[in-house]
């Protein structure tokens, strides 16, 4: 393969298979695409402008041997298909866990966890706020996940901390690769001024957090939506 379409095999090598199993008929995914890709679309939005604004700072930018050429603004093609291949095979992967197993194995942990992590996020994000992806990642999904501890108050939680484990699996191979793993270059790089220059392999510790933060941020929606407008049709049918 032409290594300048690594990004984009990456981008679709993430998305075929749950795609493709989204119509597998005892737990049809697909059905949940009026909830879903709004979800999606959402948060690749508020991400993608927040992708924007750090690639024109400096604080990650992308190799262009990895890429097609295609940009919008300053974000290469690939990057804005990756807000949308990858919240979809990750939320794919929580609905098929929840469709597999009937337990919620940490649904009287879930508090705890999201309490642990607003407290140690908050404290690391407001304590390292020179570092613009470590303070701005870590103190938005602290906020995020207080918002949704005192307001919204999902019951899921639980299964999606869950879910989550299993997405850190894809998620190593996938940032693996974008920064640097099995290839002679990383197709993102990422100024260390900017975040701890702590690497899990070559992946920044941020990228943990931000993989969180964006991938609850898509269910949240999803969730919501399904609840006020998959009621409704409920009711008319």
């Amino acid at each position: 393969m032409n290594e300048k379409y690594y990004y984009l095999a990456i981008n679709i090598g993430s998305f075929i298979i749950p795609f493709i199993a989204s119509f597998y008929p005892k737990a049809n995914f697909s059905r949940k695409w009026k909830f879903i890709i709004p979800a999606i679309l959402i948060t690749a939005f508020i991400f993608i402008v927040w992708d924007e604004l750090f690639t024109r700072m400096g604080v990650w930018g992308f190799n262009e041997r990895y890429l097609t050429g295609i940009f919008i603004f300053n974000l290469p093609l690939e990057e804005i298909l990756f807000f949308i291949c990858i919240p979809y095979s990750s939320i794919f992967i929580y609905f098929s866990l929840n469709h597999l197993i009937e337990r919620d194995y940490f649904f009287s942990y879930h508090q705890v966890i999201s309490n642990v992590l607003i407290i140690i996020l908050l404290l690391i994000g407001v304590y390292y706020l020179k570092h613009l992806y470590t303070s701005v990642t870590f103190i938005l999904t602290s906020l995020f996940l207080a918002f949704l501890n005192l307001k919204v108050k999902p019951e899921y939680m639980g299964r999606f901390y869950f879910a989550y484990l299993f997405v850190l699996i894809p998620f190593f191979i996938v940032n693996g690769i974008l920064t640097g793993s099995f290839i002679d270059e990383p197709i993102v790089w990422y100024n260390n001024e900017e975040n701890l220059n702590i690497r899990l392999g070559t992946i920044p510790v941020e990228d943990a957090f931000y993989g969180l933060l964006l991938i609850l941020n898509s269910i949240v929606i999803a969730e919501m939506l399904e609840t006020k407008y998959g009621r409704k049709n409920e009711e008319v049918n």
